[in-house]
């Protein structure tokens, strides 16, 4: 599947050594001031190229909206957005045409449907997110009409864990660390990962602000759960956890309950979130990321005629994927929140009588 959302959808198209990429976005309400500006600001973020802790493939990744605006604001009907790609080496991947990449999707792609497209690996290629980022900031334009921010850094590298978050500085930092005490080493490690040909998985921490009580539709379709397929349909992500996570099954119930006061809730360990739906705290949710499987060293591995071979990946990869996956994460939390809110919207008849009743 490619689209994702309910109300507040989102289709993505293209492959990484393609023409172009993009995505169409349906929902949008009329009236929306598109912020052109900002969705390229977004973009800028994620695009490879920025340091040494990149790849070193450069792409403009400049967004052009084709569809879905009008002096400035949205119609109401679908916004297409394309993205063409200006910096593919193809022939980098002639060597892995017939075999296949460990930890890439390229032997699943294959034995699926029986055909791949092999150079970066077409639309399995983390360089597809773009296409999220710029359908993700139509989203945060909507949300922060009503109050909703996004926010997110790196809060481990490498099994080095932040101790504080500071998301002030996170935006300041080239690998967006949240702990500025543990950034040089953070750092450090993935620079060391990429002098030795290898790469160094991270964990993104992402937080919703703003974000009312009621968000959520159970039993199937719990922000909890839909936060958790956002995020794991991610590249390389691994596991999710929201709020305390994992943490909290070593937990006593006296521990890990959140006492609530008239004023709210005494902690937050749920993640801003009970039974599925928003309780009007933080949202908080944990993304981990895998080490990028696009290392430099002799592998093993088997040719489409399932023969056993040895080789050398050619390229340019990301040593840690976490580092713009944090921008990819913020797109994630902000779609499935947009959908949430327009979910939510006729859930009482109050909400229906504020809209028509004349």
């Amino acid at each position: 599947m490619n689209t994702f959302g309910k109300k507040f959808c989102i289709t993505t198209f293209g492959e990484s050594h393609g023409k172009a990429l993009g995505c169409i976005v349906d929902g949008v309400p009329a009236g929306l001031v598109i912020d052109e500006v900002f969705i390229q600001s977004e973009l800028d973020r994620r695009k490879p190229g920025k340091s040494k802790l990149e790849t070193a493939r450069k792409e403009d990744d400049k967004v052009e909206i084709l569809s879905g605006t009008f002096q400035g604001v949205s119609t109401g009907t679908p916004i297409m957005m394309v993205i063409f790609n200006g910096n593919q080496k193809s022939r980098d991947y002639d060597n892995v045409k017939d075999l296949f990449r460990p930890g890439h999707a390229d032997f699943t792609y294959f034995h699926k449907y029986g055909i791949r497209d092999y150079r970066g690996g077409g639309r399995s290629s983390a360089r597809e997110t773009a296409a999220r980022v710029a359908g993700g900031a139509i989203a945060k334009l909507m949300l922060k009409e009503i109050g909703i921010t996004i926010q997110s850094g790196l809060s481990e590298v490498d099994g080095i864990k932040a101790t504080k978050y500071d998301f002030n500085h996170a935006k300041k930092s080239l690998l967006y660390a949240l702990d500025s005490s543990v950034e040089k080493a953070q750092e450090e490690a993935i620079l060391s990962a990429k002098k030795n040909h290898d790469s160094v998985g991270g964990v993104v921490l992402t937080v919703a602000k703003g974000v009312p009580i009621g968000l959520g539709e159970p039993l199937y379709y719990k922000l909890d759960a839909i936060l958790a397929e956002a995020m794991m349909g991610i590249n390389a992500c691994k596991a999710v956890e929201i709020g305390d996570g994992v943490a909290s099954t070593s937990l006593k119930g006296s521990q890990n309950n959140d006492g609530i006061t008239p004023y709210g809730f005494t902690s937050n360990h749920a993640g801003g979130i009970l039974g599925g739906i928003s309780n009007g705290d933080d949202v908080i949710v944990k993304s981990h990321f895998k080490p990028t499987p696009s290392i430099f060293q002799p592998q093993d591995t088997i040719n489409t005629h399932n023969e056993a071979m040895k080789f050398e990946l050619k390229g340019r990869h990301d040593p840690c994927v976490a580092i713009r996956g944090s921008i990819v994460c913020e797109a994630m939390m902000a779609l499935v929140l947009a959908d949430m809110t327009l979910l939510n919207m006729g859930k009482k008849m109050e909400h229906l009588q504020k809209i028509y009743q004349k």
